[in-house]
């Protein structure tokens, strides 16, 4: 036999040979998998036949309620608000010139007649609300009064009660908020008129304050 046919059949033999290997393979792969799918089956049957039949749980009739959820606070435009109230109550103004030289120590603002001060020292309208500052520093009173004034305004009050106390349980005795009180008041606008409580609605710890229609 020449040498190229020699040669020839050799590399046939050798193709021969990786084929054979190559199909081996992919048939010891095919068992592999079988017997794979096989174990497979078998551990789902004995699961089912350990547990038995079995049904969904029935779901409860459930009512979601969603809770509502608070209001946002507009913390810094109550915190500007404040700010403004401060600034609109100053300690150094002083009314002593704008009272009457009654026992009553009353004020009106300009326009507002003699009829209505009467009035008021007689209990004329109907006290809707009060405040009372006992045991406040001066800062909180401040505070307290100009929006308690601004609440009042908003829900269209028009007589409004304002403690101050008699200063018993101040230093040296002295009333120190029932000064600063009058001078805040006439500093607001919305207050057209105030005078001292009569005996029974608190007296010279107390003012009765009239304020502006709304």
């Amino acid at each position: 036999m020449p040498p190229a046919s020699i040669k020839d059949f050799t590399a046939l033999k050798s193709l021969h040979k990786d084929l054979k290997k190559q199909e081996e393979a992919r048939r010891l792969a095919e068992a592999e998998r079988l017997r794979a799918e096989h174990v497979a089956r078998q551990e789902a049957n004995l699961f089912r036949s350990s547990i038995g039949d079995v049904q969904p749980l029935k779901s409860a009739d459930k009512i979601i309620v969603a809770e509502p959820r608070p209001l946002p606070i507009a913390r810094q435009h109550l915190a500007d608000e404040q700010a403004a109230l401060r600034e609109s109550l100053s300690d150094e103004f002083t009314i002593e010139s704008l009272l009457d030289t009654d026992e009553a120590l009353s004020y009106a603002r300009n326009g507002i007649g003699p009829d209505v001060l009467r009035k008021l020292r007689r209990g004329h309208w109907v006290i809707q609300s009060q405040l009372d500052l006992h045991g406040m520093r001066t800062d909180e009173a401040r505070d307290a009064l100009g929006e308690f004034l601004r609440q009042a305004i908003k829900r269209g009050q028009r007589c409004v009660r304002v403690i101050h106390g008699k200063g018993l349980g101040s230093l040296n005795k002295e009333p120190v908020l029932k000064k600063k009180v009058r001078n805040w008041l006439v500093q607001k606008d919305e207050v057209i008129a105030f005078c001292q409580a009569r005996a029974a609605d608190g007296g010279a710890g107390a003012l009765i304050v009239l304020l502006r229609a709304s």
